[in-house]
C-alpha cells in the first residue's frame, strides 16, 4: 500500500500513527483482538471482510509490530495473530474512540458499552495527563510545541504564536 503521509508530515507522530492504524479494517481487527479473536477465520466471520483484504491488513499489522503471527496447527499449518505489547498499548486509544462514538448517541442507541469488569457499571473513559491527572480535552490548557527532534517545518509550525493572531494549529 502506498504511503499517504506527506513528506513534511513524516516527523509528525499523528501522521505516522494514522499510517499504521488509521485504516477502517485495521481498527476493527484491533478491536476484535482486544475481544480475544486471534484466528483468520474468526476475523473474517465477525467482520465480513474479504480474504485478500484481511490478509493484507494482518500482514500490515504484523509488519508494524502490533500483532505477532504464531503457528497453532502443524498440518496444515495455520497461524493465529496475537497482540504484541505495542499492540496492547493501543487499547486505551481504541476505548477512547469507542467512547467518543457512544457520547454522540443516546444511551438506548448504544450497541456496545464499556463497563467495570467487577461491578458491571458503565464507565466513561477520559484521557488525562499521567502526571497531574488533569483532563486533556481542554483545548485552551494544552498545546503542541516543537520537540527536540523537530525539523525546520515542525519548528515553523509550532513557533510561538504572534500577539496579533492565534495559531489554531497549535491546540490539541
Amino acid at each position: 500500500m502506498a504511503s499517504r503521509i506527506r513528506l513534511e508530515d513524516r516527523e509528525c507522530p499523528l501522521s505516522t500513527t494514522v499510517e499504521h492504524v488509521g485504516e477502517w479494517w485495521t481498527l476493527l481487527i484491533l478491536h476484535d483482538t482486544f475481544d480475544g479473536y486471534t484466528r483468520f477465520d474468526q476475523f473474517q466471520e465477525n467482520l465480513g471482510i474479504s480474504s485478500s483484504m484481511l490478509t493484507t491488513r494482518l500482514k500490515t499489522l504484523v509488519a508494524a509490530g502490533l500483532l505477532e503471527r504464531r503457528p497453532y496447527q502443524a498440518n496444515p499449518v495455520r497461524h493465529e495473530y496475537v497482540l504484541t505489547e505495542l499492540g496492547r498499548s493501543l487499547r486505551p486509544v481504541i476505548l477512547a474512540l469507542a467512547a467518543w462514538g457512544n457520547s454522540r448517541l443516546a444511551p438506548p442507541e448504544r450497541s456496545m458499552i464499556l463497563v467495570d469488569a467487577q461491578s458491571g457499571e458503565e464507565v466513561e473513559p477520559v484521557v488525562v495527563d499521567a502526571r497531574t491527572g488533569r483532563r486533556l480535552d481542554d483545548s485552551n490548557a494544552y498545546v503542541f510545541t516543537a520537540g527536540p527532534a523537530a525539523g525546520d517545518a515542525m519548528r515553523a509550525r509550532y513557533a510561538p504564536a504572534s500577539t496579533t493572531a492565534p495559531n489554531p494549529a497549535r491546540t490539541a
